[in-house]
């Protein structure tokens, strides 16, 4: 395996663990269907975000409350499900958020060059 792969591999494993928070921050711009989402996570660098990693994200979003669903024609096709975060959702991505900052300045610290101050 190459260190390349390695890498891709390690940032998969990393958007695994924080793509439901990133669901629910790029929500908190305003309702938003599947497709969408996966462009405003796109074009946020993300990455791409296929559709066999999203919906089930979206759909355990729902049914843990943390988003809520609505349903419109699309004009082309089946009807369109926006979603959009609720209150519970906004409070867990509130508290997460502080929990990540906190998680990503000690790795931060830790992974700096040789040389340099690791941890206060």
């Amino acid at each position: 395996m190459t260190q390349s792969t390695n890498l891709d591999q390690r940032k998969g494993q990393w958007l695994k663990g924080v793509l439901d928070l990133c669901v629910l921050g790029a929500l908190l711009e305003g309702e938003a269907y599947g497709y969408q989402l996966s462009r405003m996570l796109g074009e946020a660098g993300m990455g791409v975000i296929k559709g066999g990693t999203l919906y089930p994200v979206l759909s355990r979003l729902e049914n843990e409350g943390l988003v809520t669903v609505t349903r419109r024609p699309s004009g082309q096709g089946p009807d369109r499900k926006y979603y959009i975060i609720s209150k519970e959702g906004r409070e867990l991505l509130d508290q997460a958020a502080k929990e990540w900052r906190l998680f990503a300045e000690t790795t931060t610290a830790l992974m700096k060059p040789a040389g340099e101050a690791r941890l206060p």
